[in-house]
């Protein structure tokens, strides 16, 4: 909490991505209420689903990119405002009369591109954040970050769902926009303070296969890493699934789980998961701080077993309690990997490898999201549900065997 005050620069930079953070989850509730109004309200919910998460696929890429861009300040300032445009695009689609499918259908578009430019974003956002703190402050300024964006991401779905009561999606589209813009805005008055930093930043020349090549022979190197990546990236595959599986469950029994309101309620289980990471980003770490990053994930994964059940026996408020716990412990689990990477890897490098990682961790998240919510649209979401939780008692299993043998080696 002390770089935040104390480092205007990173305070800046800090706030500028919780602007984007906040406005993004404005605008998604508002898609996903609209979605669920459709009467194949399953399909289009599973569709916004896979377009939030297939741009993740690309984190390499977005990572590479970042490494060879030279002036990444002059970079991350046009892409806030080229997404902020997209979105000024989508408030005035909304206001038109399309036809809701072919509406969603155009929007999900829009917010495909949207996305996968925010993985570009998200690469030059790593090397910059190095610049503006302390190499072994990483840690801590992404887990204050991370906490403080999850806070207002919270305090953002519950405006925007009293918003919805009174408030077009148009409207809302438009102030997501705004978010984009304003964050640009932010970035470029740090940019004017930092320009030679901006210019003369080192800048990798390889091939991309060469670069990725170099950083898994980096990661390899570091005893314990890549295994506990790759442990990470079964259980991410799970959590990632949990949120548009149980809003589809929600929208299906709306008499027996819905609080206040549907929007109301997705609203609720986005903010149990982002107020347990919030906690889990800003405090867990230190609570945490001398506990196995196993110990955690197997905690993580009885969590979601626990999800997963009462969602299947339509117990909402346990629901929100176990998802909570879940969230605390995949927030107190991330700064920890990303403070191993800063300090594994080199430099000209580090936002491919950082992307490297993030293709790992959520390559099996689109595929799984991707899996599961087909299998509810085909069928039913309780058979979903149970495939999901047969594969958190797997992953359970994997992760005792994996945590055994790295104490042994």
């Amino acid at each position: 909490m002390d770089i935040f005050f104390k480092n205007k620069y990173y305070r800046r930079f800090s706030i500028a991505s919780i602007l984007s953070s906040a406005g993004d989850i404005l605008f998604y509730l508002a898609l996903m209420t609209y979605a669920s109004k459709l009467k194949n309200y399953s399909l289009a919910l599973s569709l916004i689903a896979i377009s939030e998460s297939v741009p993740r696929l690309l984190s390499s890429v977005g990572g590479y990119l970042a490494d060879r861009t030279h002036n990444k300040y002059e970079k991350i300032v046009w892409l806030a405002m080229i997404r902020g445009a997209l979105y000024l695009l989508v408030g005035f689609l909304f206001s038109q009369n399309i036809a809701g499918w072919n509406l969603v259908m155009m929007v999900i578009v829009i917010n495909f591109i949207s996305d996968t430019a925010g993985t570009y974003s998200s690469g030059l956002s790593t090397p910059l954040v190095v610049d503006l703190v302390e190499k072994d402050q990483v840690a801590k300024a992404t887990g204050f970050t991370s906490g403080v964006s999850q806070v207002i991401t919270t305090i953002a779905q519950f405006v925007g769902s009293g918003l919805l009561l009174f408030m077009s999606y148009s409207t809302l589209a438009v102030i997501n926009g705004l978010t984009f813009i304003v964050a640009g805005l932010i970035y470029l008055s740090i940019a004017r303070k930092n320009k030679e930093t901006a210019i003369n930043q080192d800048v990798d020349e390889q091939s991309f296969l060469g670069t990725l090549a170099l950083s898994f022979r980096q990661v390899k190197k570091a005893r314990g890493l890549l295994t506990t990546v790759m442990v990470i990236a079964l259980m991410n595959g799970i959590l990632s699934t949990i949120e548009p599986i149980l809003s589809i469950v929600v929208a299906g029994n709306k008499s027996v789980m819905v609080i206040g309101t549907y929007t109301f309620t997705i609203a609720i289980i986005g903010a149990a998961a982002a107020v347990g990471s919030a906690l889990g980003s800003i405090v867990g770490t230190m609570i945490f701080k001398k506990v196995s990053v196993y110990v955690i994930v197997l905690l993580a994964l009885l969590s979601a077993a626990c999800v997963l059940v009462s969602t299947m026996s339509k117990q909402i408020i346990f629901c929100l309690v176990t998802y909570a716990l879940l969230g605390f412990f995949v927030g107190t689990a991330s700064p920890k990997l990303t403070q191993w990477l800063v300090a594994t890897v080199d430099r000209k490098i580090l936002s491919s490898s950082v992307g490297l990682l993030n293709t790992i961790l959520l390559v099996i998240t689109p595929l799984m999201t991707i899996l599961f919510t087909s299998i509810s649209a085909a069928s039913n979401a309780n058979v979903a549900l149970l495939g999901m939780l047969i594969t958190s008692i797997l992953v359970f299993s994997i992760t005792v065997v994996v945590m055994i043998k790295t104490k042994e080696n």
